[in-house]
C-alpha cells in the first residue's frame, strides 16, 4: 500500500526545486537526500509530448525555507520540469515503514479497513480513512447502510484499538453517529 508523505507544490526558483506539502510526521526521514519516493500511479502529463512524471523520484537535496519544505529531485533540473511535477503525490510503501514505538500511536494504513464496534460488540461499520483535523484526528466510519460518520480519535470515544483482532472499539456519545 502506498502511504502518501507529501504533495508537490509550485516550483521555487529556476533550478528545479519545488515546495512540498508535507503529509508525514517524519519529514526529515522521508525526504532525506537519497530517499526514493514513489509517485501516485497515473500521474501523466496533461499534453502529449510533455515530460512524464517517473514512477519514482529520488531526493537530491532538501531544505526548509520560511516554514516550507523545498525539495530538489534527481533529474528535475529546471523550472519547467519542476512545474510538471506540480500536484504529484509522493509516498512510500507501507512495508518499508516501521511500526510506531508508542503502543498508543498508529499509522493510518493500520486502521483503514478495521471493523468498528461498540463496547458491547455491536458492529457500527468499518474505518474508511483517517482525516487529520487541527483539533484531533477523525476516524471516517463507513456505516453498513452506506453513510459515513466522523468519530474523533480520542481516548474518551475510542478506548481500544485491537490491531490483532482487526477492530476498533468506539463508545460514541448519544447522537454522534446521527450527524
Amino acid at each position: 500500500m502506498l502511504l502518501i508523505v507529501g504533495r508537490i507544490g509550485k516550483p521555487h526558483g529556476i533550478r528545479g526545486e519545488v515546495t512540498v506539502e508535507v503529509r508525514t510526521d517524519e519529514p526529515e526521514a522521508r525526504f532525506a537526500p537519497g530517499s526514493v519516493l514513489r509517485t501516485e500511479p497515473g500521474a501523466v502529463p496533461s499534453e502529449p509530448g510533455a515530460w512524464r512524471v517517473p514512477a519514482e523520484l529520488t531526493v537530491e537535496s532538501v531544505r526548509w525555507h520560511q516554514g516550507r519544505l523545498l525539495v530538489a529531485f534527481e533529474g528535475a533540473l529546471d523550472r519547467d520540469v519542476a512545474e510538471a511535477l506540480r500536484g504529484t503525490l509522493v509516498g512510500v510503501d507501507s512495508a518499508d515503514v516501521a511500526p510506531p514505538a508508542d503502543p498508543e500511536e498508529f499509522h493510518d494504513h493500520q486502521l483503514v479497513g478495521l471493523a468498528v464496534v461498540t463496547p458491547t460488540g455491536e458492529r457500527l461499520g468499518e474505518v474508511a480513512r483517517i482525516d487529520h483535523a487541527p483539533a484531533s484526528d477523525l476516524l471516517v466510519l463507513r456505516r453498513p447502510e452506506g453513510r459515513t460518520a466522523l468519530i474523533p480519535f480520542v481516548k474518551a470515544i475510542v478506548p481500544e484499538v485491537d490491531l490483532a483482532g482487526g477492530r476498533v472499539v468506539v463508545d460514541p456519545p448519544g447522537g454522534l453517529l446521527d450527524l
